[in-house]
């Protein structure tokens, strides 16, 4: 198989795995904050273990590292809000409110790197609210606030993605990660106390969540993010983000399969889905430029959200 053909798979399977960490956020009875707190907390502490990251931290200037822990804060309010989503509604709902992402980068991006406003972006935004309106109608009334929650969880995706890409070449991949998500893990310990809370705020798993952790910590998170890292040697931006747009509707098609969540949504909900998903498609396309190199760092914090732009 050529490298192109073999990179292309490799992609799919990797944003295939990113599909699964909304259903595993279903599974996974922890509240929203242990849960983030544990993955975050796995994934630093194992990249510590590489001497790569130790070389890269002790390499990268202070205000460099600054920067990025900066970043891990936002990592973690994305994270934060993703699952706290997904809890109050279900994994579709959680999904589709991601993909508004780019939505928000489109306002967002022009302003971090100080670039005009693009008029082509703006129709992104235009082509979603009607998407976003049916959504909303198509989910029980009692899942709107998930809503609200996943919508804030796509801001804080272009925030981060934003800014990553601003700093994209001045760091290691590895250490970028282990040090967005170290910082990630120290802020969310600080805002624990100040969050409403049932019992320990970082409560132990038991072995149920211990094993759905593992997975969601090493098989969606750490093993994508190294097998993307050898599949994008070969692949353009372009061809990049055109594949990890498809997260939404891998995760989508594996709640309906997994978890029958098809049995809580409306049609209009669908409906939405496809509109919101189609505007997201359109977002590389008003930008194609197949000369521009993949982005790997971004791939270790934003799942496949915003790797590319």
């Amino acid at each position: 198989m050529q490298p192109v053909n073999l990179a292309r798979l490799q992609i799919h399977f990797c944003v295939l795995l990113w599909g699964f960490t909304a259903i595993l956020g279903k599974l996974i009875t922890l509240p929203a904050l242990p849960l983030v707190w544990w993955r975050m907390l796995l994934v630093a502490g194992s990249l510590l273990l590489v001497p790569r990251v130790w070389r890269g931290l002790r390499a990268m200037p202070s205000r460099l590292r600054w920067a990025y822990a900066g970043i891990g804060v936002l990592v973690s309010l994305h994270w934060l809000t993703f699952y706290a989503a997904i809890k109050l509604s279900n994994a579709s709902v959680g999904a589709t409110c991601i993909a508004l992402g780019p939505v928000f980068l489109s306002f967002i991006e022009p302003w971090i790197a100080r670039r005009k406003f693009d008029p082509r972006e703006l129709l992104i935004a235009v082509a979603v609210v009607p998407g976003v309106a049916m959504v909303v109608g198509g989910v029980p009334h009692g899942m709107r606030m998930g809503i609200a929650v996943g919508a804030l969880s796509a801001l804080f995706v272009a925030l981060f993605g934003a800014f990553n890409k601003r700093l994209v070449e001045h760091g290691d991949p590895l250490t970028v990660t282990c040090l967005e998500l170290g910082t990630g893990t120290a802020f969310l310990t600080l805002l624990a106390p100040l969050l409403p809370h049932v019992g320990s705020a970082f409560e132990v798993p038991g072995l149920h969540d211990t094993l759905l952790l593992l997975a969601l910590s090493f098989g969606c998170t750490l093993l994508p993010f190294a097998l993307a890292l050898v599949a994008l040697r070969h692949l353009s931006a372009f061809g990049v983000q055109m594949v990890t747009n498809l997260e939404p509707v891998y995760s989508i098609v594996l709640a309906i399969l997994l978890l029958g969540e098809q049995r809580e949504l409306h049609a209009w909900f669908y409906v939405g889905v496809v509109v919101i998903i189609g505007a997201v498609f359109i977002h590389p396309l008003l930008h194609r430029d197949a000369r521009e190199p993949a982005q790997p760092e971004l791939l270790g914090t934003t799942e496949s959200h915003n790797v590319v732009e």
